[in-house]
């Protein structure tokens, strides 16, 4: 039985999701860019869709599970589950307005006319806002609205802001914040759901190691209580003794976040020839 997961053929997902599949040893045999592929050495097939499209083929059952943008998922409103967020392909909804109109507030949006590619996920925002609009739907070039009269103000997907800033507009209010995610089939058969079970662990270990250091280090003894105070490791870090009598090797894994807090102290404790190694895979 084969897993069928859906992707985008194109676009700014499609790169990392086969990046991401790689990672967890799943090579697909898509030479020939083909719009269905197998895997070489895992119980996967892979068809490859327009982004728009991979939560309606999930819902309709045919892929098993897709990888898709969150924003993507509440705009169409398909009977999938989100079943994982993937940590790639960071972006959000926003509102923007000519940088020369000054706004206040939500309330300034009323009577405006918006152009958006999201017409649902605008709509919902508005409604909640109490705030009545004119949604025109556009597909493409929806930065342009503005510059040629055909919207007061735009709702479009904002990863750095350079194109906004670029056709003279300005960032105002974000409805929502995405990035790629598993969306799974809700009535997935059993053998299904353990081929899922076993991608996940290995999606979860590459992402766990990409946000954890390996670090090695040598430690006077005297310090290693105060050392293990600030190396919180899996369990607890691994000590060895050293050939040198009174020091010891010390091993333990570090989140990238703290990292460069982590070895200040280590150093303010006297930690010798301290050594970080990156992660392939990290298995909690």
């Amino acid at each position: 039985m084969m897993l069928r997961i859906a992707i985008q053929k194109s676009g700014r997902l499609h790169d990392d999701s086969i990046k991401l599949l790689r990672e967890c040893g799943i090579e697909l045999n898509n030479g020939t860019k083909q719009l269905k592929a197998a895997a070489f050495n895992f119980p996967m097939e892979a068809y490859f869709f327009r982004d728009d499209d991979i939560a309606q083929y999930v819902a309709d059952g045919v892929a098993d599970i897709g990888i898709v943008g969150e924003n993507i998922v509440q705009e169409v409103e398909e009977d999938v589950e989100i079943l994982h967020k993937l940590g790639f392909g960071s972006c959000r909804l926003s509102i923007a307005i000519p940088k020369t109109v000054n706004y206040n507030s939500v309330r300034d949006l009323d009577g405006l006319k918006i152009a958006t590619t999201y017409p649902n996920s605008l709509n919902k925002f508005l409604s909640k806002n109490h705030v009545s609009a004119d949604i025109h739907t556009i597909s493409g070039s929806v930065e342009i609205a503005p510059g040629i009269g055909l919207a007061d103000a735009i709702c479009d997907l904002v990863s750095s802001g350079n194109t906004l800033f670029t056709n003279g507009l300005k960032e105002v209010e974000v409805i929502l914040k995405s990035e790629a995610a598993i969306v799974v089939n809700n009535h997935l058969e059993e053998e299904k759901k353990r081929i899922l079970n076993n991608l996940l662990l290995r999606i979860k270990a590459v992402q766990t190691a990409r946000n954890n250091k390996y670090i090695m280090m040598n430690a006077p003894n005297h310090q290693l209580d105060n050392i293990c105070g600030v190396l919180p490791g899996m369990k607890s870090p691994t000590i060895v003794p050293l050939a040198e009598s009174g020091w010891s090797s010390v091993q333990s894994v570090v989140n990238e976040n703290d990292f460069w807090e982590v070895i200040e102290k280590l150093k303010s404790f006297e930690a010798e020839g301290i050594l970080v190694v990156p992660i392939e895979k990290m298995i909690l």
